[in-house]
C-alpha cells in the first residue's frame, strides 16, 4: 500500500470512529436594524455572556450600505452594493426579484457552502421583496432546510407569514415572530447535528428590533417594534442616550442635515418610547441565543467545532442630528454595527479595532472552512483567529455608500415620508492611530472627519461646495 492510500484509509477510519465532520460548523445570527452606538447590547445579557465574554468583539465593523436588502446581499455574496447592482429594498433597484434577475440565486453563500459539502439551513428574514407572490418564483436556492419570514408578514410581530421548505406559506396570527424563528433554529440545529457526517451552516434572522412595518394596505406605515408580551414591562424609565449629537442646538453640516429643525418635546418623548420598544423586542433575541447555546451545550463536541457570529444588517438612529427614527445615513449610528464571533481559535473576552465590513464575512467563512477564496470577492478574511491576528494582513479602508432618499420611520417630523439628497459615498480609513471618514455627497458637498476626535459627526474639517 502506498503512503497516500494509507493516509486516505486512516482518515476514513477516523471519520468513521468519530462520526463527525472535521470541517467547522457555523451558526450565523443576524438581527434587523440593530444599533451599536445607542447601547442596545448593554441590555442584552445573553449577547454579553455568550458572545462578548466567550468570543471577540470587532468594534470597527461596518455595513457598506445602511439599508436592509443591499446590505444583506453584500453580506451573502462578498460584494459591495455597487457591484451587486442591488441598491434599494424594492423594485426597480432592489428586493428579492432583483436578486433573482442579477443571477445571485445560483451564486451566493449557501450554494457555495453546499458545493463544499455543507448542509445549510435558514430561518427568519432573508431579504426585502421575498413575499407571498415571489417566494416560489423561483425559490431561494442553496438551503437543505428553510423557514422564511415573507411579506406582507415579515415585519408583523404577532401575525407573521412563513414558508417552510417547499410548503405553501402560512399566516401565523397570535404567535410571536422571534419565538417562531427560535423554534425553527433549534429544530434545524437538531437536524444538522443528527447528520453528523456533514458540517453545517445555520442562518438565524429574527426581525427585532426593526419597526413593525405594515405594507398592506398602502401606503406603508412604520410603527415602533412590538415586544413579546412577557417583556412589555421592561425598561420603563430608560431613554435614548443623551450624546452630544442628540437633538443638538446646531443643525448638521451637509445636504438636508442643514435644514433639520430641532425636535420638540413630544417628538422626543415619542422617540424615547420607540427606543424602549427596541430594547424590549431584543429580549426575545436573547432568549433565542440561550436556546441555541443550550442545545449546543448538550453536544459539547459540536459546540467545540462551531463558530457562532452575532451581527445585524445595518445600524439605526433615533434623534441624533435631529433625525426621526431611521437608518441609511453615513453617521456612525447607522454604519458602525455589532459584530461578535466565538469558536475554535478565537480569543475570549477580546476587543479588536481592526476595520472590517459585511463584504468580509463570506471570505472569512471560506477561510475558516478551508474553501479557496473567489476572485470576485470585494471583501477579504477578517483576522478572527489568533493565528490570523498574528499576521494581520487586513486592509485599512472601508467603502460605505448609499443611493436615493432618506426614508422616515415613525409619525414624527411633520409627517414627511422621506428626505431628498441622501446619496453619498464614504471611505473610512482606520489604523492604530487614526480613523478618518471622508464623504462626498450628490450635492457636491465634501466632508472630512477625524473620528478619533469626534465620533458624533459634529465637527467637519472640509468646507463644502
Amino acid at each position: 500500500m502506498i503512503p497516500s492510500q494509507a493516509l486516505l484509509f486512516l482518515s476514513l477510519g477516523i471519520t468513521a470512529v468519530t462520526g463527525r465532520s472535521t470541517k467547522p460548523n457555523f451558526i450565523f445570527i443576524i438581527t434587523d436594524d440593530q444599533d451599536l452606538h445607542l447601547n442596545s447590547i448593554d441590555y442584552q445579557h445573553s449577547v454579553q455572556k455568550h458572545f462578548s465574554q466567550e468570543g471577540t468583539w470587532f468594534k470597527k465593523h461596518f455595513c457598506t450600505v445602511s439599508l436592509c436588502c443591499p446590505s444583506r446581499v453584500s453580506l451573502l455574496t462578498g460584494k459591495a452594493a455597487h457591484n451587486t447592482n442591488i441598491t434599494d429594498v424594492s423594485a426597480p433597484y432592489g428586493g428579492y426579484p432583483r436578486f433573482i434577475e442579477e443571477g445571485f440565486n445560483d451564486h451566493y453563500l449557501p450554494v457555495w457552502l453546499q458545493e463544499a459539502g455543507y448542509n445549510t439551513y435558514y430561518t427568519g428574514k432573508l431579504m426585502n421583496g421575498h413575499s407571498i407572490t415571489t417566494y416560489d418564483a423561483p425559490r431561494a436556492s442553496g438551503w437543505n432546510g428553510s423557514d422564511f419570514l415573507i411579506d406582507p408578514g415579515t415585519y408583523v410581530f404577532y401575525n407573521s407569514t412563513m414558508t417552510r421548505n417547499h410548503d405553501p406559506y402560512k399566516n401565523l396570527p397570535g404567535e410571536y415572530s422571534t419565538d417562531l424563528v427560535a423554534n425553527a433554529a433549534v429544530g434545524f440545529l437538531d437536524e444538522a447535528i443528527a447528520a453528523s457526517d456533514r458540517p453545517f451552516f445555520i442562518g438565524v434572522a429574527p426581525i427585532a428590533p426593526h419597526s413593525e412595518t405594515i405594507t398592506d394596505p398602502r401606503p406603508v406605515k412604520f410603527n415602533p417594534p412590538v415586544p413579546a408580551k412577557r417583556h412589555e414591562h421592561l425598561f420603563q424609565n430608560v431613554t435614548i442616550p443623551r450624546t452630544p449629537n442628540f437633538n443638538p442646538n446646531k443643525p448638521g453640516t451637509a445636504s438636508y442635515f442643514k435644514t433639520l429643525r430641532q425636535l420638540n418635546q413630544s417628538e422626543i418623548d415619542y422617540n424615547d418610547d420607540w427606543y424602549r420598544k427596541r430594547l424590549q423586542s431584543l429580549q426575545s433575541v436573547d432568549e433565542l441565543i440561550d436556546s441555541i447555546i443550550a442545545r449546543l451545550n448538550a453536544t459539547p463536541e459540536v459546540l467545540e467545532n462551531t463558530y457562532l457570529i452575532y451581527t445585524t444588517d445595518n445600524g439605526f438612529h433615533i434623534s441624533q442630528h435631529r433625525l426621526p427614527p431611521g437608518k441609511s445615513c453615513g453617521i456612525e449610528e447607522d454604519v458602525n454595527i455589532p459584530f461578535f464571533i466565538r469558536g475554535p481559535g478565537i480569543a475570549k473576552g477580546a476587543v479588536q479595532t481592526i476595520p472590517s465590513s459585511h463584504t468580509d464575512i463570506v471570505p472569512t467563512l471560506f477561510h475558516l472552512a478551508g474553501i479557496p477564496l473567489r476572485e470576485d470577492f470585494d471583501g477579504e478574511p477578517i483576522p478572527v483567529t489568533e493565528e490570523l491576528l498574528a499576521r494581520n494582513e487586513k486592509s485599512e479602508h472601508i467603502n460605505i455608500e448609499f443611493w436615493g432618499n432618506y426614508l422616515v420611520e415613525g409619525n414624527t417630523f411633520f409627517g414627511q415620508s422621506s428626505l431628498v439628497n441622501n446619496t453619498y459615498k464614504t471611505v473610512r480609513v482606520v489604523g492604530e492611530e487614526y480613523d478618518l471618514a471622508y464623504t462626498v455627497w450628490c450635492t457636491n458637498e465634501h466632508e472630512l472627519y477625524d473620528m478619533t476626535a469626534c465620533i458624533f459627526f459634529l465637527l467637519s474639517f472640509v468646507l463644502h461646495g
